[in-house]
């Protein structure tokens, strides 16, 4: 129960932090030509969630509450773009390369393909 809350607890506090971070974005680009917002957060979220699995593995610090709590919680809830990213990192480190590339390839692929998918449905009703 206490891994629940965990996840919960920072999936609240990122997805908070992502919609300040897309509403001043918004307020600083007029008329933007791409949603400005979600790219800073997914970029600002990538690299953080870099930073942070990079102190991990050098340093061992994260217990597996932190992780739950910052990579799947707080930084999942601030883009789930970070995790993805990050996984494909991992992937990568395991000269996985195709696996690495089907990881991106397909988590795109399929992501745009189910949103148009759920926008027709939708639609269609």
């Amino acid at each position: 129960m206490i891994n629940l809350l965990l996840v919960g607890a920072g999936g609240f506090l990122g997805a908070i932090t992502r919609y300040g971070v897309v509403f001043v974005v918004g307020k600083l680009v007029s008329q933007p030509s791409i949603p400005w917002g979600i790219l800073v957060a997914n970029v600002t979220g990538s690299l953080i969630i870099g930073a942070l699995a990079g102190i991990g593995d050098s340093r061992h610090i994260w217990s597996e509450q932190a992780r739950l709590f910052l990579f799947i919680g707080l930084l999942g809830g601030f883009t789930t773009f970070s995790a993805v990213s990050n996984d494909t990192l991992a992937l990568l480190r395991a000269s996985n390369y195709l696996g690495a590339l089907a990881n991106v390839g397909l988590s795109l692929a399929l992501g745009l393909a189910a949103v148009a998918i759920g926008y027709a449905l939708a639609k269609a009703n």
